[in-house]
């Protein structure tokens, strides 16, 4: 309980900062890459690379934890975040597409790091505060709904001749920040055993990852944060094809990050509660509501609404999905599954984020919720046959 109060909060704050960060490219950059890029059709490229460099940091970054301690692997990604937002800045004042893609990409280096504050949290306490741990980091982020989107909003023209430019320069501030409060953590340098012998690194990845849990958990994952993503970033450029103003969009964005994150304070406590298969089902059925909705209008309410509720069904199914991952594998077995399972996830949200620039400049708003519908489809049915296995387990 001592390491929960003392390193839970700081690394919600840790998660607040990265998601104010994160917030802030996903309001913005998309658009910075439409003014940019020769080819619209490249558009979100820059939000790609940064979930690029998030897919490619998983593995590297879940072992090197796994040597160095996370407390000093977290605190070395702040200096890619830091150098991220230096290039970014540069890359805008230039008009130097290739340069601010690169910013981003370092970004997501950070990133890869920071999504491991989750696992963090839920290895330093005991099994009963597991998922109100995942839930609190989660929380976190509920900062990141007002911060990002808003300063991006008042820093956007302060160079007047590179828009959004400043707000870029803001991560420097935010990325060194979260250095100072990483500083304070006393996380545990190896996994919570005395039992771990050198060199025991438990089952094989493939029998870890062959269990009907760790699937259901992957695909939920995997395809919860695809569909998201997808629809949250082809918002943006939808709302410019809309002749919707910035302030309009920041707004749509702001309220989709408060439903993503703001749920955390009683995700932990409803999974407790009715099971956390079943929390995980809500969440693919708000994904549907989404896509509803979505299909309904183009109105400023029906982009809001949907958002909400995208934020929400995320909110769900990635808290539940990495809730359940933890059930799968021991102590020992702790890194190499983590990181197979982000490095899936995250190459999922790389594609997606890059899919959504050319199928929203090529196809419109509508295909891009249709092509959410058949995704959404495999996370209901992945999760019922969960549902199923687990019923037989326990009558058996």
């Amino acid at each position: 309980m001592n390491s929960f109060r003392r390193n839970v909060p700081l690394l919600a704050i840790s998660q607040a900062l990265m998601m104010s960060g994160a917030s802030l490219i996903i309001t913005t950059a998309a658009l910075v890459g439409f003014e940019l890029a020769e080819n619209r059709s490249w558009a979100t490229l820059p939000l790609a690379a940064q979930f690029i460099g998030t897919m490619f940091t998983t593995i590297p970054a879940a072992l090197l934890m796994e040597r160095i301690g996370r407390k000093q692997g977290f605190m070395l990604a702040c200096i890619f975040g830091i150098s991220g937002g230096v290039i970014a800045t540069m890359g805008i004042i230039q008009g130097e597409f290739w340069l601010f893609t690169f910013g981003t990409l370092l970004v997501g280096i950070f990133n890869g790091f920071g999504n491991y504050y989750r696992f963090a949290a839920a290895d330093a306490v005991d099994k009963e505060y597991k998922s109100r741990a995942v839930s609190y980091i989660m929380a976190g982020g509920v900062v990141a709904a007002f911060v990002g989107p808003n300063l991006a909003n008042l820093t956007r023209d302060l160079i007047e001749t590179a828009p959004f430019a400043a707000s870029f320069s803001a991560l420097v501030g935010i990325y060194l920040v979260s250095f100072m409060v990483l500083a304070f953590l006393k996380l545990p340098p190896k996994p919570i055993t005395e039992a771990i012998s050198v060199g025991n690194t438990g089952r094989p990845l493939m029998v870890i990852a062959a269990q009907p849990m760790f699937i259901v958990a992957l695909v939920c994952g995997m395809l919860g944060y695809g569909v998201m993503v997808l629809a949250m970033t082809a918002t943006p450029l939808a709302m410019h094809h809309f002749a919707y103003p910035f302030a309009q969009t920041s707004f749509v964005v702001q309220w989709h990050i408060l439903g993503m994150f703001a749920p955390a304070f009683f995700t932990g406590g409803l999974i407790k509660r009715y099971g956390v298969l079943n929390i995980m089902l809500a969440g693919g059925i708000l994904g549907v509501a989404c896509v509803a909705v979505n299909l309904a209008g183009s109105s400023v309410a029906h982009f809001w609404t949907a958002l909400l509720f995208l934020g929400i069904s995320w909110n769900f199914l990635f808290i539940g999905a990495t809730t359940l991952l933890t059930e799968t594998y021991s102590p020992e077995e702790r890194a190499k599954t983590q990181a197979l399972n982000d490095f899936i996830v995250f190459s999922t949200v790389a594609l997606s984020s890059l899919s959504a620039g050319a199928l929203q400049n090529s196809y419109g708003w509508q295909m891009v919720n249709l092509g959410l519908i058949p995704l959404l489809v495999v996370i209901l049915a992945s999760i019922i046959w969960g549902k199923s296995r687990r019923d037989t387990a326990t009558m058996s």
